[in-house]
This record gives structure tokens, sequence and C-alpha cells, in this order.
């Protein structure tokens, strides 16, 4: 039988690689606007980090042919707990491979979730030392807010799509230790899951993916802390010609406050506003929604979350992001992918008013 895993035997997430067809348009969207510090360059790779993360890098923008996800890095609490989680993934047949070959980073566990997603856990991390032109004042910041677009803090959290959301979740919970905080449930269905390893909401979440597709990214987020600067930020995008999915606003799950745009190489970011909730109490238990309380479990306010996007792409995708809003969006002939797509989205979440476009079917 494999180990149950114990709470806290993964920190928090580390950091992210991100496939791109536009490396120089992504490195522009996160060091320009969003004042992310570069920190090295290797091969077809650019790494990044935010002024308050820890570690050498968080987000890794590597040239490739489409948008998406590399992989993804838990840090583990202790040695032990590596060990201990590495155990757990093998008792149950998983693939898993030993690594040490990326920058700031030692002794790594690579292996996929469920659905095909690649996810690594690792325990050596390189602290990040600012040189003496960076160091901040404020003792517990790792290096000097940048005075160039408006900066994240760090790396938030991720947001995957999987053709079927139970068996991830259930992955995350039995093997890493987490535990999922809140949900969306169709009848039997489950549709999403916030998953955390700590007193966070979420640093990890899963949808399910209307297209049936596996092992797809929904979204990157960045951490802002303050519910303003998403308002700051939607007028930098604006004026900046990055394209803005919807926000700003404030989801009733993880009561988070968002802002989604695209990167110019396609991959959907989300700026949080806030922590969202917070679970302090030990023995958190799951909130659940019901399809019956969806209007105010996607938007508090008045924010339309797009059926053509929100729901329906993710990274990789088959088409440019302008050839699937092209394909998916509603209008009086919808096409065959779209009307599909629509009758895999639960009755309740196409009637809401805060999702617009969802064609008839």
């Amino acid at each position: 039988m494999s180990e149950t895993s114990p709470r806290h035997e993964v920190a928090h997430l580390a950091r992210t690689e991100l496939f791109t067809p536009d490396p120089d348009g992504t490195l522009w969207f996160f060091t320009k606007l969003l004042g992310m510090y570069e920190t090295r360059r290797e091969g077809q790779s650019v790494y990044l980090r935010a002024y308050e993360d820890p570690y050498q890098w968080s987000i890794k923008i590597t040239e490739a042919p489409r948008a998406g996800l590399g992989h993804a890095a838990l840090r583990t609490s202790s040695p032990e707990a590596l060990d201990r989680r590495a155990k757990a993934l093998k008792d149950t047949g998983a693939d898993v491979t030993w690594t040490e070959n990326e920058f700031g980073y030692g002794k790594t566990l690579q292996f996929q979730s469920p659905d095909g997603h690649n996810l690594s856990l690792v325990w050596e991390a390189e602290k990040y030392q600012a040189p003496p032109e960076l160091q901040s004042k404020i003792l517990s910041r790792p290096s000097k807010k940048p005075l160039q677009g408006l900066p994240v803090k760090r790396i938030d959290h991720i947001n995957l799509m999987a053709s079927d959301v139970s068996p991830v979740r259930d992955s995350f919970e039995r093997h890493l230790g987490f535990r999922t905080t809140e949900r969306v449930v169709d009848g039997q269905v489950e549709i999403g899951a916030w998953m955390s390893s700590n007193i966070l909401g979420h640093e990890v979440a899963c949808m399910r993916d209307t297209l049936g597709e596996r092992g797809r990214l929904h979204h990157v987020a960045m951490y802002y802390g303050i519910p303003q600067h998403n308002i700051d930020a939607a007028e930098m995008f604006r004026d900046y010609d990055i394209q803005i999915e919807t926000g700003p606003d404030k989801h009733g799950i993880t009561q988070g406050s968002f802002l989604y745009v695209f990167e110019p190489g396609g991959n959907r970011i989300e700026l949080f506003g806030d922590t969202g909730v917070l679970s302090l109490e030990p023995d958190w238990e799951t909130r659940t929604w019901q399809m019956s309380d969806i209007d105010t479990g996607l938007a508090i306010g008045g924010a339309k979350l797009p059926f053509e996007t929100y729901f329906t792409y993710g990274t990789p995708s088959k088409l440019t992001l302008t050839d699937h809003i092209v394909q998916f969006a509603g209008g009086p002939h919808p096409t065959p992918e779209a009307e599909s797509a629509a009758a895999a989205v639960p009755d309740a979440v196409e009637q809401s008013p805060h999702v617009s476009g969802v064609p008839a079917h």
C-alpha cells in the first residue's frame, strides 16, 4: 500500500516553465510590464524571478512551437519529505525520474499527473542573493521592488485543465499531501478542485477541460496582493495592447481578486490581487459548490467570463488564440466544435449572467 502523505510534506509552488512561440514577446510581457528580473539565459530559455520570489527563478520561458506548460515544480518541506513523496508515487506505479539539471535547484523528482501534466518535486533550492544595487532595506524582501512596469511580487498558483478532474485531485491528496479547500460539482461530476498544502486557499487548481483534451494549462497566476493593482494593470495592458480576457473582479471560489490576460505567446496569465481566503484552521473542511450557487462562485461582481476562451481555451492549443476565438465564439451560426463544447458545460454555467458568448446547441 502507498504511504499516505501527512500535511505540509509539500511546502509551496516554487517554479513553472512556460513554452512560447513568441519568446521575445513573452519576455517583454514579464519583464517590462510585470517587472520581473532576468537572472539567467541558457539555450532557448530565459529565467525570471519577481522581487519577492525567494529562489533564483520562478518563471522559465522556453521557446517552443506552441504555448503551454513545460513543467511545474513544488518544493517539499525537507529532504526526507521528498524521499517519502517519491516512495508514495512509486508505490502506485507512477513513472518517476530523478534529475539534477535545473539552474538554481538540486535533486529533482519528475513525474506526471494522471492527466499528463509534467510535474516535479524538489527540496534543494538556491536562495537568491541580490547584488548590492538590488539589495532591499526591507530585510524580508530578497530584492528591491523594480522601477519598471507594475511589478508582481511572486508566483502564486497554477490552474491545470484535465479531461477528468477527480483522478488529478485524488493524486494530489493521496501522494502529495494536499487538501482540497474548495470544489465544484455538477451532480456526480467534479468540475473543478482548488488544492493547497499550506494556509493559502490554493496553489494548484484543476478544472475540467470541456474539449476533453489532456494535460493542458489553464493559467499561471502572479501575485500583486492589492486589488487596486489589478485595476492599474488593466489600464497598463490596455495601453500596451495586451488582450484582457476578463476582470478585474473577485471570484466567490477562493475569494481571489482576478484579472486574466493573454501574454503574447498565447498563455493565459492571471494577476491575483489578494491572497483570497486563508484556511488557518487545521481541520478545514472542503467547501463544495453546487451548480445552484455558481453565479457567486464565478464572479461576485459583474465580470463576464467569455465562453469562447475561459471555458474552452488552454495551452497547448491546436489553434492560435485568434483562430480559437473565431471557432468557439457564439453567434447565429456556431461551429460544430463550439456546439460540442457548449454541450459539455453545465446548464447552470451556460445560464449564468457572469458567462458570455455561449452558443445555442
